[in-house]
């Protein structure tokens, strides 16, 4: 979900509960494009983070700190001089836009009251911390945009400041239905682009969020609505902006799985396959948002390199399983060259010198046959070069069936290493990966290189009925699971036919309950490579049937007789344990 003007409006409406009158004790600047205030009231201390990065732009309050630079940015070093000390005294949003500003009172040099204004600009690539006197004129900002950069609108020390209105849309707050009709149905568009594109604030996960409430497809153009349709969803907008008005706000955060993928103020209904948490502050849901995020990111920033090694393996190998299947495919002819060659040792014995065919009957299938013959060869010497022909594509079909075999399996070990980069959470969770594409070729092992200690644990669960549940991060870790720490009567999962982890129940001597079961095979199924589908068959059966071939990749197992349950791999409801 973007940084949009509904949630901008949700934290003007938090930060006036909470830190209005508050007065500034510490102000430093982590990093080049943030800043971290600290906030003494009545109430006690907070700290609010605020970011003008082009790429992750963000304001919220936050219990955590960081560290500073020992020397302060100017920017900093602005700030400490004019507002140290100084008090919020107001906290606004002009309009729906994504801007905060904050009125600061603070004696000047002369112990005169002052007031300046601190504004957050949320804008994406344009985001901005802008630092202005009471008039308006700027007396420095986090970021100096000149002319050269923009035509729009310059940011620099002695420039006043506006709020560009490039886009000219409306404020939403201050709609009507006739304002509305103008606005949305005056426009050649679809319906859910005619929204966002009118109003500032509305993001487009909002504006497909009315077209839900309302029952109404957003990719309908605008001039397919009837006027019962067009009154409809002018309702609901006007509903979800009153929520706005009224402070209505339901911090959320969608996840899928264990992975945040939206954040949101107002509740969003129309994201059904998601799993929602509510949290009682935007502030929370959003550090707890960036944070998951940011975890989720930096580790597919580790794990890249290793994900190129095992991506261009794959690619390797299913060309080669391409083109060895194609020469397979051409020793499909072997038995009927064989075939040939019998006929002509049965009846090529009466044939006249010079024939080119032999019309005789296939005793195998009892049906009329034309052997082609080479007249310029006696009926033997064609038999012979049709059994030469047979047993060099016999040869060729053995050795292509062996190299298939042992591409098909290195191309399931490979999917099952990239299924383990999938899942990892963490750099320890890397090494074992690591290690395992050394060990198998793909990456070249440095000499004198100690071997990295594996921190690595599985993923420990406990079930609705108190049973633990364990998911193995890699290959490693599953086969350490299934015939390590598994006993004989536990229980093991796995998706059916795919990539993915190994499960183990613990059973502890005792009969699992039926919604054990199905919990352990949501853990089987989500990870796993299906763990996007509705639905994954699992396979699951007592650890004793599970047994591994000899120098067979870590990971692989076989099993003969098992039992199957069909899930969703939702695990949202599932205690996970440290």
């Amino acid at each position: 979900m973007a940084f949009d003007g509904i949630t901008v409006a949700n934290l003007v409406w938090e930060l006036n509960q909470t830190i209005l009158n508050s007065r500034i004790s510490k102000i430093a600047q982590p990093e080049n494009d943030e800043l971290l205030f600290t906030l003494k009231s009545a109430n006690g201390q907070r700290r609010l983070a605020m970011s003008a990065s082009a790429s992750l732009p963000f304001l919220y309050l936050t219990k955590q700190n960081k560290p500073s630079p020992l020397t302060a940015p100017n920017f900093c070093m602005v700030l400490r001089k004019h507002i140290a000390n100084g008090r919020i005294v107001g906290i606004s949003q002009p309009g729906l836009e994504r801007i905060i500003r904050f009125d600061i009172e603070h004696f000047d040099d002369l112990g005169d009251l002052c007031q300046k204004t601190l504004i957050v600009e949320l804008m994406g690539k344009h985001s901005n911390i802008i630092f202005c006197k009471e008039d308006g004129v700027i007396i420095d900002s986090i970021k100096h945009i000149s002319a050269q950069i923009s035509s729009v609108r310059e940011v620099l020390p002695g420039r006043a400041y506006f709020i560009p209105e490039t886009a000219k849309k409306e404020n939403p707050l201050l709609a009507t239905k006739e304002s509305f009709d103008a606005a949305v149905f005056g426009k050649p568009e679809s319906v859910c682009k005619a929204i966002y594109s009118s109003y500032t604030g509305i993001s487009p996960s909002i504006a497909n969020e009315i077209c839900y409430r309302a029952g109404i497809d957003g990719d309908f153009a605008t001039s397919s609505l009837s006027k019962d349709e067009q009154y409809h969803l002018y309702h609901h907008f006007d509903w979800l902006v009153s929520d706005i008005r009224e402070a209505k706000f339901s911090p959320n955060i969608l996840y899928k799985g264990k992975e945040p993928i939206e954040f949101a103020a107002l509740d969003c209904t129309s994201y059904q396959n998601y799993t929602k948490t509510t949290y009682a502050s935007i502030s929370e849901a959003l550090e707890t948002y960036y944070a998951d995020k940011n975890s989720y990111t930096r580790i597919r920033q580790k794990s890249s390199d290793l994900r190129r090694i095992v991506s261009t393996a794959l690619e390797r190998n299913r060309k080669k399983y391409g083109l060895q299947q194609k020469q397979l495919q051409d020793t499909v002819k072997r038995d009927k060259y064989k075939i040939y060659g019998e006929l002509l040792n049965t009846y090529g014995y009466g044939l006249e010198e010079g024939v080119k065919t032999l019309e005789c009957l296939n005793y195998y299938t009892n049906e009329p046959i034309a052997v082609p013959l080479d007249p310029t060869l006696t009926p033997l010497e064609n038999a012979q070069k049709y059994f030469d022909r047979y047993n060099k594509l016999k040869r060729t079909y053995e050795a292509l069936s062996e190299r298939i075999e042992e591409t098909r399996d290195e191309t399931t070990h490979l999917e099952s290493i990239a299924a383990a980069l999938d899942i990892a959470v963490s750099e320890d969770d890397l090494v074992q990966i690591r290690e395992e594409l050394v060990e198998y070729g793909y990456i070249r092992k440095k000499r004198g290189a100690k071997k990295e200690k594996i921190k690595s644990k599985p993923f420990h669960y406990l079930s609705s009925d108190g049973f633990h549940m364990y998911v193995g991060k890699n290959n490693y870790q599953n086969d350490e699971l299934t015939f390590k720490m598994a006993t004989g009567n536990d229980w093991w999962f796995h998706a059916k036919g795919m990539p993915g982890s190994h499960v183990i129940v613990k059973s502890d001597g005792e009969e699992l309950p039926d919604r054990t079961f199905e919990e352990a095979g949501k853990l089987a199924g989500y990870y796993s490579k299906g763990r996007d589908n509705e639905k994954v068959e699992i396979d699951y059966l007592q650890k004793k049937n599970v047994k591994k071939p000899n120098k067979s990749a870590p990971g692989f197992v076989v099993y003969y007789t098992n039992y199957s349950l069909t899930i969703h791999p939702d695990i949202s409801d599932l205690k996970q344990l440290p």
